[in-house]
């Protein structure tokens, strides 16, 4: 698209011939922007491109970045002359080094490439300068509104700070979240030998330093202080100090300038800099912001790079979204007809690109916050917890950039050789299971007056053959009013009973090994509604029964029925509902129980402030709010045989403002867990209809995670858990001690059993039953005794 379109100059200030080459205004000279600007005057040498950089041409902040194989892949399809001059610059390395507590960690293998900002800049400078690109350089651009007026297209690549979003937030919608930790960029006149991650416990707490190579030293190096010497003469990189905000303070290091901070953490990290001194270049402690806009451009003004999204550091990736973003909007450009098609398809290019490396930058960043949590760990899962941090690296990845330094990591996890960690045996009070795979509770909705018929067989019982170590039933209910639907099944008959013990007794018999587990649950004032596949948590349109919870709020108001507010007797009636279908799963002879306390259900209502308004004992405070729920659990506990263990299910979220936070989960979790709960069963949300969940791979484990590592109890990690390898890396990162899959075991159920022989693995923790032992093996798929070429001729 070299000419004009119908999105081109507004306000009539220029002719608008159609085959007139767009003029272009980049408002910020950082990568993104001048990148973007020689793309878009390379494709088209008659485009009028001005890039208006406030700065020097000389002046940046920061020192080293890193760009991935990827981006370079990238840059070289679409400029090799850029690519060339990059190439010459690159520092590379393969080793990441990472010391816990004096002891040093090596994983190679990784592969990182990364050269000074300012040579960078002055690379993209040539380049534009060489196409011409008009640099105007101190200079504060004119407002976008202004340039859109008399230009084409104007590119905010303005950073985190964007003026032009600020000025246009009404149509961006930007959100910009502040973290908890404060960091300083910093420099050191040598090189690292490996990307470094070392911490420091210090008497104010946790310091870490994150540093990285950017230029080597030349054959003739002579040491300079000098930060506008040749960046190719000296060894130099980059040095980042980050700490929580709490730390930050208690240390005094609100206090220096920037001077001082540099020589407090050159003393912090002497061991890491041997000694040597670390200087700064306008830097100063700050907090990191994650920006994310609803929409990235407003008529004929496009964000680019930070403007419109940023992810934190500890992934590398703030200079390559900018440099991918350029590559992108210039190619559509090129490709689309007219330029609202191309802005259009640009954000629809980029959008999930950088969605998942916000979703990865966020894991990381958390990890981070949450450091001083993992010290405890040993050595090795420390540095494969810190590796696998934003669930980009794992277990088999790992394994094959580095299959020594993995191996240690499995071999101090307990793995048996040639074990993959999901097949290594967990305790839990008197049962042994034989791998850390759970069939994860799936609400069927398939019994007819509670009693569990064909279906809960053959669905239970296809799970147990397929391998996994415990298979839990959906949630079971204590009494016809607890139900949710009247398809769920119950506990509270003597004819119910009588059919689980069929149930337990095919498993037992034709998947010896494999544990069967009751969930208990009460639907509180989510019950009396439609079957799931007619209309979720809809009212029956007749027959509906009373409903009962902790307040009485309805689910969602003007849809729902108001529940009847419990009171001491119905407590007292509840409770004894829950100790007899507890008798009665034990005479089922299930090997497991677990108390139902999430997803906004009857004790789960009484945990969260959202649905507990109570004002006598057993509401207000947490204390008071867990008090019915842990008088449930201890009735249970004292009529479940002592030898079989109990776990509890929360959500340690409710994804919605003034709900169940993070840091209340993790005191619920100890309430339960000084009350004899074996395993916390840790998933999220589902309490009130107006959540906002954050969605993704594995998104709810990093709360199984944080109750693992701050309470030392064991923990069951559930959400979108859906491939072996993940399973895997949890696992040995010391994040979950079972992972519970439920969506991939309705695909297929014998997830367990292929994951085995996907890693072949065909040790006892995932015995194949005899009669289906011929199929342990994946069918061969198209013809595979074609002749192979023996010569390749000139």
């Amino acid at each position: 698209m070299s000419g004009r379109s119908s999105g081109g100059a507004r306000g009539g200030q220029r002719p608008a011939a159609d085959d007139a080459p767009l003029r272009v205004a980049v408002i910020g000279g950082g990568p993104g922007g001048l990148y973007a600007a020689a793309l878009l005057k390379r494709l088209d040498p008659d485009r009028e491109i001005t890039v208006w950089e406030r700065n020097a041409p000389d002046d940046t902040f920061g020192f080293g970045v890193v760009l991935s194989d990827e981006t370079l892949g990238g840059i070289e399809h679409a400029d090799p002359a850029v690519y060339r001059a990059l190439q010459d610059e690159f520092v590379r390395w393969d080793d990441i080094d990472i010391v816990h507590r004096g002891r040093t960690l090596t994983s190679g293998g990784h592969g990182f490439a990364a050269l000074g900002r300012r040579r960078l800049l002055e690379i993209l400078h040539g380049r534009c300068a060489e196409l011409g690109v008009r640099l105007r350089f101190r200079t504060q651009a004119p407002p976008a509104a202004e340039l859109a007026a008399t230009h084409d297209l104007v590119i905010a690549a303005d950073g985190v700070h964007s003026l032009t979003r600020a000025a246009h937030a009404e149509t961006f919608n930007p959100r910009i979240t502040t973290h908890r930790c404060r960091y300083i960029w910093l420099a050191a006149d040598f090189a690292f030998d490996a990307f470094r991650f070392e911490v420091a416990e210090t008497e104010h707490g946790v310091m870490q330093l994150h540093g990285y190579p950017f230029s080597r030293p030349s054959p003739d190096h002579r040491p300079s202080t000098s930060l506008s010497g040749p960046q190719d003469q000296s060894g130099r990189s980059t040095v980042i100090v980050e700490m929580r905000e709490e730390v930050w303070r208690a240390a005094g290091l609100d206090e220096c300038d920037e001077q001082q901070s540099a020589e407090r953490c050159a003393k912090i990290f002497a061991d890491a800099l041997g000694g040597r001194p670390l200087r700064g270049n306008a830097s100063t402690w700050t907090a990191f912001r994650t920006v994310v806009n609803d929409r990235w451009s407003h008529g004929n003004t496009v964000l680019l790079g930070d403007a419109a999204h940023t992810a934190h550091f500890s992934i590398g990736s703030g200079t390559k979204l900018a440099v991918e973003d350029a590559l992108a909007l210039a190619a559509c450009i090129e490709e689309q007809p007219a330029l609202p098609e191309a802005l259009a398809a640009y954000e629809a290019e980029r959008r999930p690109v950088v969605e998942s490396t916000q979703r990865a930058a966020a894991a990381s960043l958390r990890w981070f916050e949450d450091l001083a949590t993992y010290l405890g760990q040993p050595p090795t899962q420390f540095a494969f917890n810190l590796l696998t941090r934003s669930r980009r690296v794992t277990h088999d990845n790992l394994r094959l950039r580095d299959p020594d330094f993995t191996a240690s990591v499995e071999r101090d996890f307990g793995s048996a050789p040639d074990t993959p960690p999901m097949f290594t045996p967990f305790r839990l009070r008197g049962l042994t299971l034989r791998n850390r795979v759970v069939v994860s509770p799936m609400d069927m909705y398939s019994a007819e007056d509670g009693v569990p018929g064909d279906f809960h067989l053959v669905h239970l019982g296809a799970r147990a053959l397929g391998g996994a170590g415990l298979v839990m039933t959906e949630m079971v209910c204590v009494s016809a009013q607890g139900r949710i639907t009247p398809g769920c099944a119950g506990l509270y008959t003597d004819e119910q009973a009588a059919a689980w013990r069929r149930i337990t007794d095919f498993v037992h018999a034709r998947s010896p090994g494999t544990a069967i587990g009751v969930q208990l649950g009460h639907s509180g004032r989510k019950g009396s509604t439609r079957l799931m596949w007619q209309e979720m948590d809809a009212p029956l349109p007749d027959g509906n029964w009373p409903l009962v919870a902790a307040s009485p709020l309805p689910y969602r108001p003007g849809v729902n029925q108001i529940p009847h507010q419990l009171d001491q007797a119905g407590l007292a009636d509840i409770r004894g509902q829950f100790t007899a279908a507890a008798t009665r799963a034990a005479r089922s002879g299930f090997d497991l129980l677990e108390l139902h306390c999430a997803h906004g259900y009857l004790l789960s209502g009484f945990l969260s402030p959202l649905t507990n308004q109570r004002t006598d004992a057993y509401g207000g405070s947490l204390a008071a709010r867990l008090r019915f729920p842990l008088e449930v659990f201890d009735a249970v506990r004292a009529v479940w045989p002592d030898d079989r263990p109990m776990t509890v299910r929360i959500s340690a979220t409710d994804w919605a403002a003034g709900g169940t936070t993070a840091a209340d989960a993790v005191r619920i979790a100890r309430a339960f867990a000084e009350h004899g709960a074996d395993a916390i069963d840790v998933s999220t949300g589902q309490v009130v209809p107006d959540e906002r969940p954050e969605y993704g791979r594995s998104y709810q484990t990093p709360y199984a995670d944080r109750i693992r590592n701050t309470l030392r109890v064991p923990v069951i990690a559930v959400g979108a858990i859906s491939s072996w390898d993940d399973v895997n890396s949890l696992l040995l990162a010391g994040r979950a001690d079972l992972c519970a899959l439920a969506r991939p075991h309705l695909y297929d159920p014998h997830w367990t059993l292929h994951a085995a022989a996907d890693q072949n693995y065909t040790g006892p923790a995932a015995p194949w039953p005899l009669p289906y032992r011929a199929g342990s093996r994946k069918p061969p798929t198209g013809r595979t005794d074609a002749p192979k070429p023996r010569l390749t001729l000139p």
